[in-house]
């Protein structure tokens, strides 16, 4: 199961707004690799939405059934926030739920929807 934590505002490259609702998964223990300590974690992806705000206000902490997966990437560069630093990473997070369709009907051109 994966619950919707929060929604952010973003912007197209054509200045369009749209909101994302940003998805947590279960907790699950961890072993590091530096330090060889446990700790618990939760990965977290954002997933695009057709809502308005008011929509993503309501639907915070809301469950639906997946999980939030690691995706192989090309290589790029990520700025932690909360330090500064600059890491390159070669994955990103994403929410996937096999037990959904794919939808073709009533879709904007170029895009998947499940």
């Amino acid at each position: 199961m994966v619950t919707v934590k929060d929604y952010k505002k973003r912007e197209t490259k054509e200045g369009k707004e749209f909101y994302v609702l940003v998805l947590h998964g279960n907790v699950v223990p961890v072993k590091s690799e530096t330090t060889g300590k446990m700790y618990f974690t939760a990965k977290s992806c954002t997933v695009s939405t057709t809502f308005d705000e008011e929509t993503c206000q309501q639907i915070k902490g809301m469950q639906f059934p997946g999980q939030i997966v690691k995706v192989e990437t090309e290589p790029f560069n990520y700025t932690i926030p909360e330090t500064g630093e600059t890491i390159q990473l070669k994955h990103r997070w994403e929410y996937q739920d096999n037990t959904l369709e794919k939808v073709s009907e009533n879709v904007i051109e170029e895009s998947e929807v499940y």
